[in-house]
């Protein structure tokens, strides 16, 4: 399970976008529940089978879905960010996870009871309409994903992947090892190394022992597979996150 602590951070639940659009009451139901963590990179947040002790509401880490094969080998599914939540199982009816979740990205995030959002899901009211969209998006996260794989090359992953990350992140900065971003996508560190090398030489990122510095992020944008336009319209659509904070 990750690591947290509740000291004093500048965080706020609202940062959360989804936290942020809920009404002034539906908000003041939750925030008696939810906890500050700061999440570490690499933590493993859950383990493929087994029931969320949390949902988790990131405000500026990204959690990395992965599927995880029988021999060990992991492939990331999904990312999740300061839009969206951790643990869609413990209100759709499920229980049980499905996929690993590692932070990819450290940072903060807020916690809170499986069954709190449970009964909160079952009100019918705003927070139940915005965790079915979210959820909707998160599957189509989840299929382009695989569509990526199967047909295209690793750079052009690598630019999905930056970007998606860019969109969860407060900075163009991305603290991830070259080995690690392998095992998000999948394949051998050469074929990242070289896609990591195209896009430096590009002047497009910036990559010293781990560190990946976003340069030029309309180039990266053009370099990268219509899966990630794909994606964000998906978000875009179907979380607009107009309504203001009522509090």
């Amino acid at each position: 399970m990750a690591r947290g602590t509740s000291e004093s951070a500048p965080h706020t639940p609202n940062q959360n976008k989804l936290l942020r659009a809920l009404p002034r009451a539906e908000f003041e139901r939750l925030r008696p529940h939810l906890e500050p963590q700061t999440l570490q990179l690499g933590s493993p947040v859950y383990e493929s089978g087994m029931q969320a002790q949390f949902v988790y509401f990131p405000v500026d880490c990204i959690i990395s879905l992965l599927y995880v094969m029988e021999n060990g080998d992991a492939a990331e599914i999904a990312v999740v960010g300061n839009e969206g939540v951790a643990g869609i199982a413990s209100f759709m009816g499920g229980d049980t996870v499905t996929s690993r979740a590692v932070v990819q990205s450290a940072g903060a995030a807020y916690r809170i009871f499986p069954d709190v959002i449970r009964n909160e899901f079952a009100r019918g009211d705003v927070l139940h309409d915005l965790l079915l969209r979210y959820t909707q998006a998160l599957i189509a996260q989840m299929a382009q994903t695989a569509v990526c794989y199967r047909h295209h090359p690793v750079e052009k992953q690598l630019c999905r992947w930056l970007l998606l990350s860019l969109d969860r992140l407060p900075s163009n900065r991305l603290d991830m090892t070259q080995e690690m971003i392998a095992n998000m996508l999948g394949v051998r560190r050469e074929g990242v190394t070289e896609a990591a090398g195209k896009l430096q030489d590009a002047g497009i990122i910036r990559y010293s022992r781990g560190h990946i510095v976003v340069l030029d992020r309309p180039k990266l944008e053009q370099q990268v597979c219509e899966c990630y336009a794909v994606v964000k319209k998906e978000f875009d659509r179907l979380l607009t996150f107009d309504t203001q904070p009522q509090r």
